[in-house]
């Protein structure tokens, strides 16, 4: 491929939206090219070989949106992505090619509902994040040949431009018939609740987030009579069992005339399982903080007892425990800060003889030991732990169309 891209748009105006999209086809192809080269192999070759199983089999649509994903949001090992590099190596771009370009670091991904054709665009409902999307494709309205409305769509989606309110479809798209409404909701339900980050592009699901929570959480307090549990496995599934039947049951009371008459589907069913990791633990914190939410920590009644009898640091399992919620990226700060908070005249001691350092305080160094230890952490703004769905998935879910 040549080093430089020469740029279409002449003139002092700024491109037409139509202008904009056939550019885009142009750069895709050659992004598309370079993330293929034999450069990015070494990264891109291992995720394709997992996807495709022992049976080398991979389907093409799949293909697909592994490297598309690889090219938009693959982190490389400098922290950059395959549109970085490609951005800073083509001389020849335009001011606009490149705001194009970066542009598509943050696609959309979601499950979509065909609201309309308007024109060579659709009209796309994003079930996850309840925003409507006018969507283009850079080879023409044929991509939209068999899209009607009320069907829906699997995708991704890039900003033609950061204004005007276009969007290009991005890598592979599938579509599903309205009749598949059912499946397509338990699918968009799915996506919603497993990465909730991927809802709360809306902000005002983000309000709504945050809301939920507190009042979650409140009623967590209420039925707990605290915020912190520090219990056996087989307990803390009995109790959580016990504590979301109960906010279950007060949903129910509280819509009785809609809910006379028929059953409540997972009524009777366990609510909540703990993963292998944390059941075999010897206990496990239940925390449901005001800012990060509900999560579970094992074997934290041993780290709380370090906290509580410093003199349990010279034991080997003790410290390993401590070691592991400083290193472990999928523990946040918060246990720690909790123990050092409620233990504040045994945690210099703790730190001291974790770290062998004697002049370690934690009101002066404790927050910067976690900013060195957990730096992801402290790079993204809090998001709340419960995810709101809109009314639109809500009715799909329920069966109404």
């Amino acid at each position: 491929m040549a080093d430089a891209v020469q740029g279409t748009h002449q003139g002092a105006g700024r491109p037409s939206l139509t202008d904009l999209i056939e550019r885009s086809a142009d750069l895709k192809g050659q992004l598309v090219a370079f993330a293929q080269s034999a450069r990015f192999d070494r990264w891109l070759t291992p995720l394709l070989l997992e996807a495709a199983g022992p049976e080398r089999q991979l389907a093409e649509g799949e293909a697909i949106r592994i490297t598309d994903h690889f090219i938009l949001r693959y982190r490389l090992p400098d922290g950059s992505t395959v549109v970085d590099r490609f951005v800073a190596g083509r001389k020849g771009l335009t001011a606009v090619d490149r705001e194009m370009l970066l542009g598509w670091r943050d696609p959309v991904e979601g499950i979509f509902e065909v609201q309309r054709k308007e024109g060579d665009a659709v009209v796309l409902l994003n079930l996850v994040d309840d925003l409507e999307y006018r969507t283009y494709s850079n080879v023409g309205r044929a991509a939209f040949r068999g899209v009607s409305k009320g069907g829906f769509l699997h995708t991704c989606l890039v900003p033609v431009h950061s204004t005007g309110g276009a969007w290009l479809v991005s890598g592979a798209m599938s579509s599903y018939p309205r009749s598949s409404a059912t499946e397509i909701a338990q699918a968009a339900l799915h996506l919603a609740t497993s990465r909730p980050e991927l809802v709360f592009r809306n902000p005002v699901k983000i309000e709504q987030g945050w809301q939920r929570m507190r009042e979650d959480r409140a009623a967590f307090v209420e039925f707990f009579g605290s915020d912190e549990l520090v219990l056996p496995p087989a307990e803390a599934e009995d109790r959580l069992n016990a504590y979301y039947r109960h906010r279950q049951e007060t949903v129910v009371a509280g819509h009785s005339d809609r809910a006379r008459g028929r059953r409540l589907p997972g009524l009777d069913l366990p609510f909540f399982e703990l993963p292998a990791e944390l059941a075999d633990s010897h206990t496990i914190g239940v925390i449901y903080d005001e800012v990060e939410g509900l999560n579970f920590y094992a074997d934290y009644g041993m780290l709380r007892d370090l906290f509580t009898d410093p003199a349990l640091t010279g034991r080997r399992q003790h410290q390993d425990l401590l070691r592991m919620y400083l290193r472990e990226e999928s523990i946040a700060p918060l246990p720690i800060r909790r123990l050092a908070d409620a233990h504040p005249r045994t945690t210099d001691m703790v730190f001291q003889k974790l770290l062998k350092k004697p002049g370690f305080t934690w009101s002066e160094h404790g927050e910067s030991l976690l900013r060195r230890r957990k730096p992801w952490y402290y790079e993204s703004k809090p998001r709340p732990g419960v995810s709101v769905i809109g009314d639109r998935l809500s009715e799909l879910v329920a069966g109404r169309r």
